[in-house]
């Protein structure tokens, strides 16, 4: 027995995190009965989420470098392309996390539902690098500030890495980050008075974009061992 949002997780039907606010919604019915939050059930029990009955199904893990103009979600309600869309895949997969709309790079998609919840929670520190182009070139003083750490909405976002790669009419940086606060690399150059107007996430973890962009592959078995490991080592 485990609890329901655990369960809806691991069938791939969606994260647990969505799992919880589909139960908090009233669309998840166990046995005919409506389902509580953290009520104990197995896979034995008749379960449906929306409607859908789920059951366990094998776990898939891609990696895709993500193009521009698609949308890291299950469908838009603009009818704007979506990710899913890129990957030839029957099981009902979704990407852990997102980039924006125009931002390109690395992003997981599986239906693993505990995986999501590792690589999505802060307390494992999982590192992103991004290419950020800006509008214009970056002063020196600014460069130390942001290495030094910026306040976003009252949080110090510290950078664990600053690298300005070239510092012409624009200035292109690497920087890296642990936290996922949404548009977080455009707010900490925001805040110095800087655009950015392209953005590239060129490494997720120990994961780098060794694929074009707009393709896709599988994780190997040692990659999806290796992510899980995120959450032994920062316990």
């Amino acid at each position: 027995m485990e609890r329901i949002q655990k369960i809806i997780s691991e069938s791939g039907y969606t994260s647990r995190r969505k799992a919880e606010e589909l139960i908090k919604q009233g669309k998840v019915y166990v046995n005919g009965e409506l389902a509580t939050l953290g009520m104990k059930v197995s896979y034995e029990d008749d379960i449906e989420v929306e409607g859908v009955s789920i059951q366990r199904e094998e776990k898939v893990y891609y990696l895709l470098n993500k193009p521009e103009g698609y949308i890291c979600s299950l469908k838009d309600e603009k009818n704007r392309p979506v990710i899913t869309e890129l990957i030839d895949e029957d099981k009902r997969i979704y990407p852990v996390g997102r980039l924006d709309y125009n931002t390109t790079g690395l992003i997981i998609l599986t239906n693993d539902g505990e995986l999501d919840n590792i690589l999505t929670h802060p307390s494992f520190h999982i590192e992103k690098t991004y290419i950020a182009k800006l509008d214009k070139k970056i002063l020196t003083d600014d460069i130390y500030a942001l290495k030094k750490g910026v306040v976003i909405d009252n949080r110090r976002c510290t950078p664990t890495r600053v690298k300005v790669k070239s510092n012409n009419k624009y200035a292109t940086v690497e920087i890296s980050i642990i936290e996922g606060r949404n548009h977080i690399v455009k707010k900490v150059f925001g805040a110095l008075g800087y655009k950015v107007i392209r953005l590239h996430r060129s490494k997720y973890g120990f994961l780098v974009d060794d694929i074009p962009e707009g393709n896709y592959r599988k994780l190997t078995l040692k990659e999806v061992h290796k992510l899980y490991a995120y959450k032994v080592n920062n316990k």
